[in-house]
């Protein structure tokens, strides 16, 4: 099998799709959480924006790096229900008509979400019915998507960290997949400076789009720290990229393929969103919060050695959490063949880990940035 270039590889980044066993459809408990809990900056946003742009007619909004399945719809579901409840609240007899637009890149599995549309809509306010319409953008959001001037608001939920393109310079990375303690020098510079290219690039496309004071809400998995090199920031890659290490001993994957594969995904910190914003200079930040990543588990295990019952569950639930989301883009470099194993691995790596993290500070969280069209 000829695996993808770096270039062509980000053409096959997409959530695993359908909603069988390995689905993101079935695996997206803990994005519905991230959701739950930003979910109060998301009406405030909507609710500001219709007061700065004197409730129009149809009001435009978008999700972004949608995926597929109910998570999708769920966003969209508050969104619209929101902006019918703000002009039902300050007296505004006509609800707007609403033109919802579900971006991600060509390969997600949009029709498992088109499948749901019905019973979406159904479910909506009845102020709302017959007034609502969806529609599929299948492009990457590092490009032009909507008309000039035409979005009231856009949401994006843990989708802005995925990279348009591997990062240049990581000719050298070829024993990791990502950033990782060690690692060449030049890898962390090389991640850090396309995601500032790549986020520069994003809001300035919707820029264009955006009539003035319309309002965005993002939402990043992020890092606490300055320092990328500090344990546990890129931990879920360091222990894929073990697993992938192992079967190149094992002789399931060539070693030619680990040295060509790095994950298009970056981290970042709060400094480094807020810089890029006010370099771009097209938004005003209304607000930054952070969330620490919900554990659904609490880890009070002290004896490294004995794996519990309930860790290895745990590293069972996310290895099978990242496999729906990274499984297609492992597929086109990999090769079918290598997902069993490698998720096997990870499950145990995983169990391993966090029997040993539970008393060490979790360094990732999710960094939720509120915007305004200036």
């Amino acid at each position: 099998m000829m695996s993808p270039s770096r270039d062509s590889l980000v053409d096959a980044l997409s959530m695993k799709g359908g909603n069988g066993e390995h689905s993101y459809d079935s695996n997206c408990h803990y994005q519905r959480g991230v959701f739950s809990e930003t979910e109060h900056v998301v009406k405030e946003s909507i609710k500001e924006m219709l007061m700065n742009l004197d409730f129009p007619g149809c009001i435009k909004v978008a999700d972004l790096g949608c995926s597929s399945g109910r998570n999708t719809l769920l966003a969209m579901f508050e969104i619209v229900n929101t902006i019918i409840e703000t002009y039902q609240q300050l007296g505004r007899t006509n609800p707007p008509e609403m033109d919802c637009g579900l971006n991600d890149l060509p390969h997600n599995d949009f029709n498992t979400t088109f499948k749901l549309v019905p019973s979406f809509l159904e479910k909506l306010k009845m102020e709302v019915k017959g007034r609502c319409f969806v529609s599929g953008v299948p492009n990457s959001f590092y490009s032009r998507l909507f008309p000039s001037k035409s979005l009231h608001f856009v949401h994006s939920s843990l989708s802005v960290h995925w990279l348009s393109k591997v990062p240049d310079g990581l000719e050298n990375n070829n024993k990791s997949i990502h950033i990782k303690d060690p690692c060449p020098p030049n890898v962390y510079k090389s991640y850090l400076n396309q995601f500032k290219k790549d986020f520069s690039l994003f809001l300035r496309m919707r820029s264009e789009e955006f009539v003035p004071n319309g309002h965005m809400v993002l939402t990043f998995v992020g890092r606490k720290v300055t320092e990328p090199l500090s344990k546990d920031c890129f931990q879920v890659w360091s222990l894929l990229s073990d697993c992938l290490l192992d079967l190149v001993s094992e002789g399931v994957v060539r070693e030619s393929e680990m040295e060509y594969f790095n994950m298009p995904f970056y981290n970042p910190n709060e400094e480094e969103v807020r810089e890029v914003v006010q370099n771009e200079g097209s938004f005003k930040i209304n607000k930054v919060e952070t969330h620490d990543h919900i554990v659904p588990y609490k880890i009070e295990k002290d004896d490294e050695d004995l794996i519990s019952p309930e860790l290895i569950e745990a590293g069972k639930d996310r290895a099978t959490c990242l496999r729906c989301l990274t499984e297609p883009l492992l597929v086109a470099h990999f090769g079918e063949a290598v997902i069993g194993p490698v998720f096997d691995k990870y499950a145990q790596y995983m169990a391993k880990y966090l029997s040993v993290s539970g008393h060490r500070p979790n360094m990732t969280l999710n960094i939720v940035v509120s915007l305004t069209r200036k």
